[in-house]
């Protein structure tokens, strides 16, 4: 199993690896990171390690037997008690749980370790899988965005129901989702 660990200046070669081994398959689903991003990757890295310590941010990555970056998981803005979710998982390998799995034990930590009460999440109506997961981690739709001109649902996490459960079910069905034509914020 995986072990998820929260990032350090260590994992600073395999986390650049994961991400220009995925960019492609990243930018399918998010927009590109571009060229600044890896050109200055380490100095971006330092930058995010002392987020971290300031307390604003929380970041994971979800590391193999290896050694190598399987996925990353993100709570960023962190004040009065809540944070944004952020995620990514390398494609190959997708389709084992990792996502599911990573989300959830980040959310454990960010009530158990962070003392965080609430989550927020969104993902594109386009990245059905990021969908899928949010919603079978305890995440409510809450309301509609654009995410870099797509359109997109926002979803919120009571960290305080148990382990997600005896959350809103009035979006369970992908479906129902709306196409969101209009997208209020």
């Amino acid at each position: 199993m995986p072990e998820l660990q929260r990032l350090d200046a260590r994992h600073a070669p395999a986390l650049l690896r994961f991400e220009r081994e995925n960019r492609a398959y990243f930018a399918r689903f998010v927009p590109d990171r571009g060229d600044g991003y890896f050109a200055g990757f380490a100095a971006r890295h330092a930058e995010l390690l002392a987020e971290q310590a300031a307390g604003g941010c929380h970041f994971h990555v979800l590391i193999d037997d290896d050694g190598a970056v399987l996925g990353r998981f993100n709570l960023v803005d962190v004040a009065d008690g809540s944070a944004d979710l952020g995620y990514r998982v390398a494609e190959r390998a997708t389709g084992r749980g990792l996502a599911q799995d990573g989300v959830r034990r980040v959310c454990d930590l960010a009530r158990d370790e962070y003392r965080l009460r609430q989550l927020v999440a969104s993902a594109a109506l386009a990245n059905r899988g990021s969908l899928a997961v949010l919603r079978r981690t305890g995440f409510v739709p809450v309301g509609e965005v654009l995410l870099d001109g797509q359109p997109g649902l926002r979803h919120v996490r009571d960290l305080a129901a148990v382990n997600g459960e005896g959350v809103g079910t009035d979006w369970q069905d992908p479906a129902t989702w709306p196409l969101c034509p209009n997208p209020t914020t």
